[in-house]
């Protein structure tokens, strides 16, 4: 069974930190590009981070450039969202996704999607 499991969200203040964390099951993590979207109330779903596990390359989204990093762990199939000095604006349900070979950001391409977790920032 294929399986996307997030882990770590919850409530800040802002200028506070939490780490996400997704473990990934049932599927290879050869070569996938992987990562986190997230949806605000009211918003578009955005991609924030993602990971190819191939070659390691890593995208970041400018707005959480320098305050968010990504990074895997390919031996335990996992990857880890540090969420730094967040802002209320970062409020959302955050999705770990998955998707064949390297990052895309192309929604279609995303093969796989965990539940989501939630992610409060508040003032």
């Amino acid at each position: 069974e294929v399986q996307l499991v997030e882990s770590g969200g919850g409530s800040v203040q802002a200028g506070g930190s939490l780490r996400l964390s997704c473990a990934a099951s049932g599927f290879s993590f050869d070569d996938i590009g992987i990562g986190w979207f997230r949806q605000a109330p009211g918003k578009e779903r955005e991609r924030v981070a993602c990971i190819s596990t191939g070659d390691g390359s890593r995208y970041i989204v400018d707005s959480v450039k320098g305050r968010f990093t990504i990074s895997s762990d390919n031996a335990k199939n996992t990857i880890d969202l540090q969420m730094n000095d967040l802002k209320p604006d970062d409020t959302a349900v955050y999705y770990c996704a998955a998707e064949p070979y390297q990052c895309t950001g192309y929604s279609p391409n995303i093969k796989y999607w965990g539940r989501g977790i939630q992610v409060t920032v508040s003032s």
